[in-house]
């Protein structure tokens, strides 16, 4: 155990399968993607043993989640092996630099716009945080201190720092150079710009890196989220007036022209539309000296950020860059919108559609890439989007007791935009509540988005016998976390919280034993059928042949079923997942079950489910 540094008593027999496979894969430089479902020990079966390795051979241990909160169980499961081995792995847990930034102001900037703003503070000597860290007496004197409480998380490492006056995102670049293991952010490492940045900053090397990528199935997304760029009537109107404030009159007629040639882009759009496809020259060709331009509103980008935090100049500059870039992987796309008073708005996007390119130079250079999830399936679809050729795949069925676990399929409603009408609403808020009402205690429904939701509790409020929270959209981490807490007081007597798929309650949630007793998926979450859904079938049928499982069929049956992974968390929970529509018993959409999901298809839950507790 203690050369594994297992953080628990025991090793389940699953997870034992999953360490060797680990194992297996760092010492031999491979790559794995790895199925590994909710509640089998995935941090604890993959950290501790890599960083033993990389502990052992002068490697670094690469941990990265899509969100905060997610870093938490890994700084947990090191602290835990500091207990129970008295081994000290050095370890720095990273969020975004704008979040652990101590300056006013700063969440109110973009990612891009913050960088610059931070590097015009540090280069203008601004920044008293920044500046505090060339005094060596008082930085020693910290990371000293937090040496000595290691393992921290980046709150603790945040207010260690505060209280010392310097940078929190400085000191923790500190301590990342003799750091073992480096929990961060997806975009600490698939951003070339970002990844390149720190490693210079820490001293590290891409090819002396162990990644271990938590909750895999989003990596898709958020690798094309890197590489797409969008600019906005919004933006362009924002520039004109920096513009005029600032002094720079002359380049109000060439911005003007920019917003007049998406006016006039705008009307490709089909009346009946919202969107349309367009070429790189429609917009290229009818600017002139295109590339001078650029130069020039990067420049008053550069004069306009010494007085203020962001500049609206130079997004226009960034994307005007980014438009030059390649065909192959991605699609331009025109589209008109409405504003909430009303007011129309037109914005132009550069959109990637292949993931590969962004994993290109890690799977490339990196000693070994551990891609996980607990709804990483089919396994050989990551394995074609992301890019991968010689990897590892594993599958590792469910550990938990098959009867802890009723698995239902409801085939009497839809959420199909066709079938969307009162009567169909009505009859998917009687099942619900009815679900509802029967399940003991607490209870999540997710539907498709929160315009379904809204509609649905309308008619459900009425019917349901359970006291109803509701998620907003874009919660922040403190609301996300009162909002669960007060969920989980009712837990004797039963609530029912109405969230959505893919939203902030959807995963990165764990609510053991009886604070979550059911989960009901309404609807199936399928992508818009807008023209960048189309672009990723078509783009994934011409490589895979494969298009409409992997760009809309897989991806809205994971997210149900990632949804649903909030409840069984441990061997002890008991409950009751439905799914609730027609088309998740059609062959295209039935396939995508993980083979042990056991899932039944009922027209009578209620008495599925009363059978089920007796």
């Amino acid at each position: 155990m203690r050369d594994i540094l297992f953080p628990h008593k025991e090793v389940r027999p699953i997870q034992d399968q999953l360490i060797q496979k680990v194992k297996y894969a760092i010492e031999n430089k491979k790559h794995l993607i790895v199925h590994a479902p909710t509640g089998l020990g995935k941090t604890a079966a993959t950290l501790p043993i890599a960083a033993s390795y990389a502990s052992k051979n002068g490697l670094t241990v690469f941990f990265l989640t899509p969100k905060h909160t997610q870093h938490k169980i890994a700084i947990d499961t090191l602290k835990k092996i500091k207990e129970k081995y008295n081994i000290d792995v050095k370890t720095v847990d990273l969020i975004g630099k704008k979040h652990m930034c101590l300056q006013a102001g700063v969440n109110l900037l973009s990612t891009s716009e913050f960088h610059e703003y931070c590097n015009q503070l540090v280069e203008k000597e601004e920044c008293q945080f920044y500046n505090n860290t060339k005094e060596k007496v008082r930085k020693e004197l910290l990371v000293d201190k937090l040496k000595r409480l290691n393992p921290l998380n980046v709150e603790e490492t945040i207010k260690h720092s505060e209280d010392f006056k310097l940078c929190p995102f400085e000191v923790a670049c500190v301590m990342g150079r003799s750091a073992e293991v480096i929990v961060a952010d997806y975009y600490h490492l698939i951003s070339p710009g970002v990844r390149n940045a720190l490693f210079n900053k820490i001293n590290k090397e891409l090819k002396k890196s162990i990644i271990i990528i938590d909750e895999s199935h989003n990596l898709p997304n958020k690798t094309r989220d890197v590489l797409t760029h969008t600019l906005s009537t919004f933006v362009i109107d924002n520039a004109i007036k920096e513009l005029n404030i600032f002094g720079y009159t002359e380049y109000v007629e060439p911005i003007l022209k920019i917003k007049n040639i998406l006016e006039t882009l705008a009307r490709l759009i089909p009346i009946d539309e919202l969107e349309v496809f367009i070429e790189k020259n429609n917009f290229i060709s009818q600017i002139e000296n295109y590339n001078k331009l650029i130069e020039d509103l990067s420049l008053i980008a550069e004069n306009i950020k010494e007085e203020k935090k962001r500049s609206f100049v130079g997004s226009i500059a960034n994307f005007m860059l980014a438009w030059t870039g390649p065909e192959n992987g991605f699609c331009r796309i025109m589209k008109r919108g409405f504003n909430k008073k009303g007011k129309p708005f037109f914005s132009l996007t550069y959109r990637c559609l292949d993931p590969s390119i962004i994993m290109k130079d890690l799977i490339n250079e990196a000693h070994s890439i551990i891609c996980m999830s607990g709804t990483l399936t089919p396994t050989a679809m990551y394995k074609d989007l992301l890019g991968f050729e010689d990897v590892e795949l594993a599958y590792y069925k469910n550990p938990f007791p098959k009867e802890n676990r009723l698995s239902l399929i409801i085939p009497q409603t839809s959420t199909k935009f066709t079938l969307r009408n009162e009567k169909m609403f009505k009859e998917i808020a009687e099942k619900t509540a009815d679900l509802v009402n029967t399940i003991k205690g607490n209870v999540f429904v997710f539907f498709p988005s929160y315009q379904l939701r809204d509609i649905i509790s309308n008619y459900f409020a009425p019917l349901c016998n359970k006291t109803i929270f509701s998620e907003r959209p874009n919660l922040s981490k403190k609301d996300k976390e009162d909002l669960i807490e007060n969920f989980k007081k009712y837990k004797n007597v039963g609530a029912v919280l109405l969230g959505v798929a893919a939203g902030s309650l959807s995963e990165g949630v764990d609510l053991p034993g009886d604070f979550l007793n059911g989960v009901i998926v309404v609807g199936l979450p399928l992508a818009k059928p807008d023209l960048e859904t189309k672009a990723l079938i078509n783009f994934y049928d011409d490589r895979f042949g494969k298009g409409w499982d992997y760009g809309y069929i897989y991806p809205a049956v994971l997210k149900s079923l990632q949804a649903a992974g909030r409840l069984i968390r441990s061997e002890e929970d008991k409950g009751v997942i439905a799914f609730l529509d027609e088309r998740y018993i059609l062959d295209n959409y039935f396939k995508c079950f993980p083979p042990d999901y056991d899932v039944k298809i009922t027209k009578t839950p209620v008495e599925s489910i009363k059978e089920f507790y007796s």
